[in-house]
């Protein structure tokens, strides 16, 4: 899949020019030069300068690392959550699924501005946006891997191990955890995108990443009042949001089609 193979290179740069913003950044994301606000792009400023005068390109190197991490983190939390969570409904099934599937039906029934409005409550910040969207995120890879380990859990060797008295954690970390890495995998590359959409509005509506830490969506948020005197300010970080989500959506795709027996064939 040469697509997927494309995708996988530009995640590839997203993931490199996050890890080394320090040296690629031509300028401190907060250093101001007030005697040089909203500039036009140049020589010296790429895609020019903002407000209070930083440089654009800079702030939207840093956002990267942002939103990677924003990303990454939340759909960690969100994975440990739904693999477990899923794991219980499926193997032991009886009470614990039916607790685990009203669980997923209530989190999947909040919609996302009110979740914004409860996050609001909690206070804006960093750590509470990985925590935030990691939990609205867990509910699909519970049903994903739920419906795994159901399916699994009738194959001979898995009930071979049930009755040769094998304990519960080491069947699911041993036997129904591999089988479940592909699901995984997938679920991750896909929950990525929409982790960074969410942060970038939560941002824009200023409830995600605060002031003067860079983030796209906190500037596409500061570049309204700007928008016709200074294009750069919110097309730059627009642009980044859109190729960085097409990218994993788009590599998310590929996985699955290369990772699914069905689909392959």
């Amino acid at each position: 899949n040469r697509l997927g193979v494309a995708c996988l290179v530009v995640v590839a740069l997203l993931v490199l020019v996050a890890l080394l913003a320090p040296m690629l950044a031509p300028y401190d994301p907060d250093a101001q030069e007030l005697s040089n606000m909203l500039a036009a792009p140049s020589s010296a400023h790429v895609f020019g300068t903002d407000e209070f005068g930083r440089d654009i390109l800079s702030r939207v190197i840093y956002g990267c690392r942002i939103s990677l991490s924003v990303g990454v983190v939340s759909q960690l939390i969100a994975l440990v959550i739904g693999f477990l969570a899923g794991v219980f409904a499926g193997y032991f099934g009886g009470r614990v699924d039916a607790v685990v599937s009203f669980a997923i039906q209530v989190f999947s029934s909040f919609p996302f501005l009110l979740f914004a409005i409860v996050m609001f409550v909690m206070g804006p910040g960093l750590v509470n946006l990985y925590v935030a969207l990691g939990l609205l995120m867990w509910t699909s890879t519970a049903r994903l891997v739920r419906g795994d380990v159901m399916r699994l859990k009738g194959s001979e060797y898995i009930q071979s191990c049930i009755l040769s008295g094998g304990k519960s954690w080491r069947i699911i970390m041993k036997h129904l955890l591999p089988n479940c890495i592909s699901t995984l995998i997938v679920v991750s590359t896909l929950g990525i995108p929409n982790a960074i959409l969410s942060e970038a509005s939560l941002s824009f509506l200023g409830l995600g990443v605060q002031p003067p830490m860079s983030s796209w969506g906190q500037m596409i948020s500061a570049s309204q009042p700007y928008i016709q005197s200074n294009t750069n300010y919110s097309v730059v970080p627009g642009i980044a949001i859109i190729v960085t989500v097409m990218a994993f959506n788009l590599l998310g795709d590929a996985l699955r089609d290369a990772l699914d027996p069905k689909m392959r064939s």
